[in-house]
């Protein structure tokens, strides 16, 4: 006796067991007009966390390029070395932000959202960071860091931008 296994439960328990499996096998249904065939439920969740795992992404380098530029900002008199260091995270931050920024240009929309919405953290990291400050460096108070951005959309993104002042 065969059973009969409609294509929709096909498409859900190859999704469940094997997506690389899955992935291929939507792409070659698209490509050939299989539209009928599309596992749609599926296939929105998917596209609906594509757009959130590239905005997950934007944000996240935001948080640290923003920390090391209040940490430029706030302990300008740490050696150099520390701000040689944050340097160059700020330079690598901001190099994957605009790299996001150039592969997928309606991220520009979400930029100064996503600014406003990760300052918060990042203004935690900096201060978090700052508290373990060693070797006769100055630990900043909590007060010295502000509570809005105090940097534009567009320092944040310009490449010779540093937060010293």
């Amino acid at each position: 006796m065969t059973i009969f296994v409609p294509d929709q439960t096909k498409s859900t328990l190859l999704y469940e067991n094997d997506f690389d499996l899955w992935l291929e096998q939507t792409i070659n249904q698209l490509e050939n007009h299989q539209f009928d065939q599309l596992d749609l439920e599926h296939l929105i969740e998917e596209l609906t966390d594509l757009g959130k795992s590239n905005k997950r992404s934007l944000e996240s380098n935001l948080i640290i390029l923003i920390a090391h530029l209040l940490k430029l900002k706030i302990q300008q008199d740490a050696p150099e070395m520390m701000k040689g260091s944050w340097l160059d995270s700020v330079s690598e931050h901001r190099q994957r932000v605009l790299y996001d920024l150039e592969e997928i240009p309606s991220l520009k929309s979400h930029l100064e959202t996503a600014i406003a919405k990760v300052y918060p953290s990042s203004r935690k990291l900096a201060i978090k960071e700052g508290k373990r400050a060693k070797f006769g460096v100055r630990v900043p108070l909590e007060k010295e860091y502000p509570f809005d951005c105090p940097f534009t959309v567009e320092q944040i993104l310009d490449e010779d931008f540093e937060g010293l002042e």
